[in-house]
Protein backbone atom coordinates (compact mmCIF):
# COMPACT_ATOMS: atom_id res chain seq x y z
CA UNK A 1 0.00 0.00 0.00
CA UNK A 2 2.81 2.41 0.92
CA UNK A 3 6.15 2.31 -0.88
CA UNK A 4 7.47 5.78 0.00
CA UNK A 5 6.64 7.48 3.30
CA UNK A 6 7.72 11.05 4.01
CA UNK A 7 8.65 12.16 7.52
CA UNK A 8 9.28 15.93 7.58
CA UNK A 9 11.02 17.02 10.77
CA UNK A 10 12.28 20.17 12.41
CA UNK A 11 14.02 18.23 15.15
CA UNK A 12 11.43 19.25 17.74
CA UNK A 13 9.72 17.05 20.32
CA UNK A 14 6.52 17.40 18.28
CA UNK A 15 8.21 15.92 15.23
CA UNK A 16 9.88 13.20 17.29
CA UNK A 17 6.44 12.08 18.43
CA UNK A 18 5.62 11.18 14.82
CA UNK A 19 8.85 9.29 14.11
CA UNK A 20 7.71 6.08 15.81
CA UNK A 21 4.54 6.11 13.70
CA UNK A 22 6.55 6.66 10.52
CA UNK A 23 8.97 3.87 11.43
CA UNK A 24 6.17 1.40 12.26
CA UNK A 25 4.39 2.12 8.99
CA UNK A 26 7.61 1.82 6.97
CA UNK A 27 8.41 -1.51 8.64
CA UNK A 28 4.87 -2.86 8.19
CA UNK A 29 4.79 -1.97 4.49
CA UNK A 30 8.48 -2.55 3.71
CA UNK A 31 8.54 1.07 2.55
CA UNK A 32 11.34 3.56 2.13
CA UNK A 33 11.21 6.29 4.75
CA UNK A 34 12.13 9.70 3.38
CA UNK A 35 13.34 11.92 6.22
CA UNK A 36 13.52 15.60 5.37
CA UNK A 37 13.85 18.98 6.96
CA UNK A 38 13.39 22.42 5.46
CA UNK A 39 15.52 25.53 5.67
CA UNK A 40 12.79 28.15 5.85
CA UNK A 41 13.82 30.70 3.24
CA UNK A 42 10.54 32.54 3.67
CA UNK A 43 12.03 34.16 6.77
CA UNK A 44 13.88 37.38 5.92
CA UNK A 45 16.68 36.45 8.33
CA UNK A 46 17.68 33.05 6.98
CA UNK A 47 20.81 32.75 4.93
CA UNK A 48 21.89 36.36 5.32
CA UNK A 49 25.38 37.24 6.44
CA UNK A 50 27.43 40.39 6.42
CA UNK A 51 27.77 39.76 2.70
CA UNK A 52 24.05 39.13 2.23
CA UNK A 53 21.64 40.81 -0.18
CA UNK A 54 22.26 44.54 -0.31
CA UNK A 55 24.46 44.32 2.77
CA UNK A 56 21.69 42.79 4.91
CA UNK A 57 22.73 41.12 8.13
CA UNK A 58 21.32 38.99 10.87
CA UNK A 59 22.43 39.66 14.41
CA UNK A 60 25.44 41.87 14.92
CA UNK A 61 28.45 42.29 12.67
CA UNK A 62 31.41 40.70 14.43
CA UNK A 63 34.16 42.99 13.22
CA UNK A 64 35.73 43.42 16.64
CA UNK A 65 34.52 40.16 18.14
CA UNK A 66 35.18 36.48 17.74
CA UNK A 67 33.16 35.44 14.67
CA UNK A 68 32.27 32.15 16.35
CA UNK A 69 30.57 33.91 19.28
CA UNK A 70 26.86 32.99 19.38
CA UNK A 71 24.66 35.62 17.80
CA UNK A 72 27.53 37.25 15.97
CA UNK A 73 27.99 37.42 12.21
CA UNK A 74 31.46 37.84 10.82
CA UNK A 75 33.36 37.15 7.65
CA UNK A 76 34.34 33.67 8.81
CA UNK A 77 30.89 32.76 10.09
CA UNK A 78 28.26 31.90 7.50
CA UNK A 79 24.77 31.51 8.93
CA UNK A 80 23.52 29.60 5.93
CA UNK A 81 26.22 26.94 6.18
CA UNK A 82 25.59 26.65 9.93
CA UNK A 83 21.89 26.14 9.28
CA UNK A 84 22.68 23.59 6.57
CA UNK A 85 24.91 21.66 9.00
CA UNK A 86 22.22 21.74 11.71
CA UNK A 87 19.57 20.61 9.23
CA UNK A 88 21.77 17.73 8.06
CA UNK A 89 22.33 16.72 11.68
CA UNK A 90 18.56 16.69 12.29
CA UNK A 91 17.80 14.30 9.42
CA UNK A 92 20.80 12.09 10.20
CA UNK A 93 19.74 11.81 13.85
CA UNK A 94 16.22 10.78 12.79
CA UNK A 95 17.65 8.23 10.34
CA UNK A 96 19.76 6.76 13.15
CA UNK A 97 16.56 6.30 15.19
CA UNK A 98 14.99 4.07 12.52
CA UNK A 99 17.81 1.59 12.11
CA UNK A 100 16.72 -1.33 9.94
CA UNK A 101 14.42 0.75 7.72
CA UNK A 102 15.47 1.91 4.26
CA UNK A 103 15.89 5.68 4.50
CA UNK A 104 16.56 8.63 2.25
CA UNK A 105 17.51 11.95 3.83
CA UNK A 106 17.05 15.39 2.35
CA UNK A 107 17.40 19.04 3.26
CA UNK A 108 15.14 21.29 1.21
CA UNK A 109 14.70 25.06 1.06
CA UNK A 110 11.64 27.27 0.93
CA UNK A 111 8.49 27.86 2.89
CA UNK A 112 8.15 24.61 4.88
CA UNK A 113 4.68 23.54 3.77
CA UNK A 114 5.49 24.18 0.11
CA UNK A 115 8.83 22.38 0.31
CA UNK A 116 7.16 19.36 1.93
CA UNK A 117 4.46 19.19 -0.72
CA UNK A 118 6.96 19.68 -3.56
CA UNK A 119 9.18 16.92 -2.19
CA UNK A 120 6.19 14.60 -1.87
CA UNK A 121 5.19 15.24 -5.45
CA UNK A 122 8.69 14.89 -6.88
CA UNK A 123 9.43 11.65 -5.01
CA UNK A 124 6.16 9.72 -5.48
CA UNK A 125 5.38 9.83 -1.76
CA UNK A 126 2.36 7.71 -0.77
CA UNK A 127 1.94 9.00 2.80
CA UNK A 128 3.21 11.94 4.84
CA UNK A 129 3.69 11.33 8.57
CA UNK A 130 4.42 14.44 10.59
CA UNK A 131 4.21 15.81 14.06
CA UNK A 132 2.55 18.89 15.37
CA UNK A 133 3.39 21.10 18.31
CA UNK A 134 -0.26 21.15 19.35
CA UNK A 135 -0.50 24.94 19.59
CA UNK A 136 -3.96 26.38 20.04
CA UNK A 137 -5.62 29.76 20.15
CA UNK A 138 -3.69 32.94 19.45
CA UNK A 139 -0.30 31.17 19.39
CA UNK A 140 -1.51 28.95 16.53
CA UNK A 141 -3.03 31.93 14.74
CA UNK A 142 0.15 34.01 15.01
CA UNK A 143 2.65 31.26 14.28
CA UNK A 144 0.58 29.30 11.79
CA UNK A 145 0.76 25.56 11.46
CA UNK A 146 2.89 23.82 8.87
CA UNK A 147 1.03 20.58 9.59
CA UNK A 148 -2.34 22.25 9.04
CA UNK A 149 -1.23 23.74 5.71
CA UNK A 150 0.09 20.36 4.56
CA UNK A 151 -3.13 18.57 5.57
CA UNK A 152 -5.28 21.14 3.77
CA UNK A 153 -3.34 21.10 0.51
CA UNK A 154 -1.73 17.66 0.18
CA UNK A 155 -2.64 15.31 -2.65
CA UNK A 156 -1.57 12.30 -0.57
CA UNK A 157 -2.80 11.11 2.84
CA UNK A 158 -1.27 12.83 5.86
CA UNK A 159 -0.98 11.28 9.31
CA UNK A 160 -0.51 13.82 12.11
CA UNK A 161 0.91 12.74 15.46
CA UNK A 162 0.52 15.21 18.27
CA UNK A 163 3.12 15.51 21.02
CA UNK A 164 1.99 13.09 23.71
CA UNK A 165 0.33 10.62 21.29
CA UNK A 166 1.02 7.06 22.31
CA UNK A 167 2.10 7.90 25.85
CA UNK A 168 -1.13 6.65 27.45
Amino acid sequence: MYEHILFPTDGSDGAAAALAHARNLAEAHDATLHIMTVLDTSSPHIGMTSAGPEGATTGMIAEEHDASEPGMVGEEHNIESSLQERAQAIVEAAADEVDGVDTVTAVERGPPHSAILDYASENDIDLIVMGTHGRTGIERYLLGSVAEKVVRTSDVPVLIARLGDGEN
